[in-house]
């Protein structure tokens, strides 16, 4: 049965009005949310970027849906502080929270002034930090030296249930490779049959955890409020890799989308005033595989969307689970 999750973006809403948020997704029907652990937002319209593992503290606590967080070991975070965050988190809240490890953006890892690496050493480096991880959550003491150094790290307070450490892909090249070493896959949606060839590189190359994937959504009480909505806050969003994975700062993202147009956030973004469409949009993601749908709905309010989802969404996935 799939699971439907809630997206908390904290790039766009402040860390209290968010809980406050999440705590109002759960009263509408999800069971499950995640978030992003950034630094900077994609825009300075969009002006937060609260910081993900203080406040999934207070998500989990808060509500008894299950927290997933998507971040970058490696170079802004040394593997052994994430190794035991997600212990801590595990331990407080078995079975209710994973982590999606994946390669890292440049706007938020520049910071340290290292250099940016490729993306070839990026993914050496996050294998490097899964294997580190792994080790640390198995309670051993770890050194190593090599993309990263880690000199006799032993966390000490354990999960006795290992949280899930996903990978996380948007291309069909990385979704292959993460099937080597992660518990799942977490990818964004695409077009149908993009999505299908992400989907089934994972599968084809042995994966066999659930995969979850992400759907940037504008839902409001008209069709071009929805559309102007998504233009406002997702117009710096709509760019592929590598470009996204190697600007620097919200003040690139903003140049970057300056000859931006609204029909041009449509193709990133599912624009809807309407529950059928969106029920379909969400049938598509399930008949590509997706076990895990997580849907974030851009704008910065979400009565609507979550009325829509309490009244006319959920009950009818509910009917159609038990067909």
């Amino acid at each position: 049965m799939t699971t439907y999750g809630f997206h908390c973006s904290h790039e766009e809403i402040g860390p209290r009005a968010l809980l406050d948020w999440a705590k109002k997704a759960e009263q509408a029907g999800f069971t499950a949310a995640m978030c992003s652990d950034h630094l900077a937002p994609w825009s300075h319209r969009q002006g937060e970027s609260g910081f993900a593992w203080s406040w999934l503290g207070s998500a989990l606590e808060g509500t008894d849906m299950s927290f997933g967080v998507v971040n970058a070991p490696g170079q802004r975070y040394h593997p052994v502080i994430i190794a035991q965050a997600i212990a801590t988190l595990g331990q407080l809240y078995p079975g209710r929270f994973w982590a999606a490890l994946g390669s890292g953006e440049a706007m938020n890892e520049h910071i340290t002034g290292e250099r940016w690496p490729s993306k070839p050493e990026r993914n050496e480096r996050l294998l490097e930090c899964v294997t580190i991880i792994r080790a640390l959550l198995n309670g051993e003491e770890v050194s190593h030296r090599g993309h990263v150094t880690v000199d006799r790290a032993r966390v000490y307070s354990l999960p006795e249930v290992q949280p899930l450490l996903v990978g996380a892909a948007v291309t069909k090249e990385t979704a292959g490779w993460v099937a080597s070493w992660a518990d799942g896959l977490a990818t964004i949606a695409q077009p149908e049959e993009k999505l299908r060839q992400v989907i089934g590189a994972y599968r084809d190359a042995g994966g066999t955890g659930d995969v979850t994937v992400q759907t940037h959504l504008s839902v409001a009480s008209t069709r071009e409020a929805a559309l102007a909505e998504a233009y406002d806050q997702w117009a710096s969003n709509i760019f592929n890799p590598p470009l996204c994975w190697d600007l620097e700062t919200p003040e690139a993202f903003d140049e970057a989308s300056r000859y931006v147009e609204p029909k041009d956030v449509e193709g990133s973004v599912f624009i809807t005033a309407e529950a059928a469409p969106l029920l379909e949009h969400i049938a598509v993601l399930e008949r590509c595989g997706a076990d895990r749908v997580y849907l974030h709905n851009v704008g910065t309010e979400h009565d609507f969307f979550l009325e829509m989802m309490s009244n006319d969404v959920f009950p009818q996935l509910s009917m159609e689970a038990r067909a």
